[in-house]
C-alpha cells in the first residue's frame, strides 16, 4: 500500500485468503486503505467484518483504517462515534473528511470538540482546518492556525511541507501573496508547493503567471507530466496552439511520462479498471451503447458537451468523441448496465475529474435517478437527485 499499488494490495489479501492463511491487524489495515483507494466499499466491509470475527474491532487502526474508507459523511460521523476509543488519528481523519467534503463548519466544531476532550492536534490535524479554512474563503483565519504551528515548539505542530501547500492562496486569487509566501518559507519547496500554485494558476486561467511558475517547477521536476499537463491546459483553453505544442515537445525531451487515465468500480465483489479511451474491455461495445443513449437524453434536455476540456487542436465532434470516452463515464454506463438499479454507483478514479464528465454524472444521476459517487484522493464528488456536492485540492485531469 505505500507504495500506491493499490490494487496489487488488494489482490495479495485474497490470494492470502485463498491459501487458508489469516491475516493479522496489520494486513487488515492495508486491505481497508486498499479497498478505500480502489473504491470496493463492500469487499472493504467484508474485511471489517473478518477483522471482527478475529478480534480486530478493538483496535484503533483497525478503526481509523476503517473510517478512512468511506466518501459518505453520515456514514463517517455513525462509525465515529461508535468507536469505542480514539486517537488523533481519528480525530484527524474526521477533520480531513469534513474539509474536502466542504463541510467547513462541521470540521472547526469538531476540532473545537477535539480540544475539549483534551486531545493534542498534530499537524495533519491543522492540515484539515486549514483546509477548511480555505474552502469557507478564511484567509485571516487561516494565516492564524499557520503561524500558531509555525511558533510552536512541539514538533508534532510545527508545519510540514503539506501545511505550506495549503498555505498557497492562489486559489483565492492572492497569487503574488502566494509567491512572496513560498519565497521566504524556512524550508526548500519542493514540487508539491510550486505544484499547488501552478494549480492555482490555471483555476484562474492566468496564463502569465502560470508560464513563470511552471519555468521554476520544471527545474525541480523535469520528468513529472502532470505538471506540464496543468501548462498544457492553460494554453490550449486560450487558443495558443503554439505554445501547447511547445509544451509536448518539452515533454518528448524530458522523457516525461503523462498518468494513464482510469476509473475502478467494484460489482459482486470484483474490481473492473475501465481506462479512457480504451475498446479494449470485453463489454465495450455494450458500454460505447449505453453512452450513446445516454448522451442522447441528455442533449435532449440541453445539454453541450465543454469542449474545451479537449486539449487538441481538432474538430469539435472529434472532440465530443473524446470526451465521450473518458474512463469515468466508462465506468458509469458500466455500472448501469451491470447493476441492479438499487445499486449505488461509486467510482475510483485515480485522477481529478473534467467539468464535461461532472456534468454529465450529475445528468445521468437526474435521468436514471441514481446515486453516483466519484473519489479520489483529493475530491470527493456525490451526486444525489437534489443535491450535487464536491470539493477538490489540486490534480491532474484526464
Amino acid at each position: 500500500m505505500q507504495t500506491g499499488f493499490s490494487s496489487k494490495a488488494f489482490r495479495l489479501f485474497r490470494e492470502m485468503g485463498k491459501a487458508g492463511l489469516k491475516p493479522g491487524s496489520v494486513t487488515i489495515v492495508g486491505a481497508l486503505s486498499a479497498c478505500g483507494h480502489l473504491g470496493c466499499l463492500g469487499t472493504g466491509v467484508e474485511s471489517y467484518e473478518f477483522a471482527r470475527e478475529e478480534g480486530f474491532d478493538s483496535n484503533i487502526t483497525v478503526h481509523n483504517a476503517r473510517l478512512d474508507m468511506y466518501a459518505n459523511v453520515e456514514t463517517w460521523i455513525r462509525l465515529f462515534d461508535e468507536m469505542p476509543k480514539r486517537n488523533v488519528i481519528s480525530w484527524s481523519s474526521m477533520i480531513v473528511g469534513y474539509a474536502i467534503n466542504g463541510e467547513s463548519e462541521k470540521a472547526f466544531a469538531l476540532f473545537s470538540r477535539m480540544k475539549n476532550q483534551g486531545i493534542q492536534p498534530n499537524y495533519v490535524t491543522f492540515l484539515g482546518v486549514l483546509s477548511a479554512c480555505s474552502h469557507s474563503g478564511r484567509v485571516n483565519e487561516g494565516w492564524q492556525y499557520f503561524n500558531f504551528m509555525a511558533q510552536s515548539d512541539d514538533k508534532n505542530i510545527q508545519p510540514r511541507k503539506e501545511n505550506y501547500a495549503c498555505m498557497v492562496l492562489g486559489r483565492a486569487g492572492h497569487l503574488q501573496e502566494a509567491y512572496n509566501f513560498i519565497k521566504s518559507m524556512p524550508i526548500e519547496p519542493d514540487p508539491g508547493i510550486w505544484g499547488a500554485l501552478l494549480g492555482a494558476c490555471a483555476v484562474l486561467w492566468n496564463i502569465k503567471s502560470g508560464h513563470h511558475v511552471s519555468d521554476l517547477l520544471f527545474e525541480f521536476a523535469p520528468e513529472t507530466a502532470s505538471y506540464y499537463v496543468l501548462l498544457s491546459n492553460m494554453y490550449t483553453a486560450s487558443g495558443r496552439w503554439c505554445c501547447v505544442e511547445k509544451v509536448r515537445q518539452r515533454i518528448k525531451q524530458k522523457g516525461a511520462r503523462k498518468v494513464v487515465a482510469y476509473s475502478s468500480v467494484e460489482l459482486n465483489g470484483e474490481i473492473h479498471v475501465l481506462y479512457g479511451g480504451d475498446n479494449s474491455h470485453p463489454q465495450s461495445a455494450s458500454i460505447l451503447a449505453k453512452l450513446e443513449d445516454l448522451l442522447k437524453q441528455m442533449k435532449s434536455k440541453g445539454y453541450i458537451s465543454e469542449t474545451h476540456y479537449v486539449f487538441h487542436d481538432v474538430e469539435d465532434e472529434e472532440k465530443e468523441s473524446t470526451l465521450s470516452t473518458h474512463s469515468e463515464k466508462l465506468a458509469v454506463a458500466f455500472c448501469l448496465i451491470n447493476g441492479s438499479p438499487k445499486f449505488q454507483i461509486r467510482v475510483m478514479k485515480n485522477l481529478r475529474i473534467c467539468g464535461d464528465c461532472h456534468t454529465f454524472c450529475k445528468l445521468v444521476c437526474r435521468i436514471t435517478m441514481r446515486e453516483i459517487i466519484i473519489r479520489n484522493k483529493n475530491q470527493y464528488i456525490i451526486l444525489k437527485m437534489a443535491f450535487v456536492h464536491a470539493r477538490t485540492s489540486g490534480d491532474s485531469r484526464e
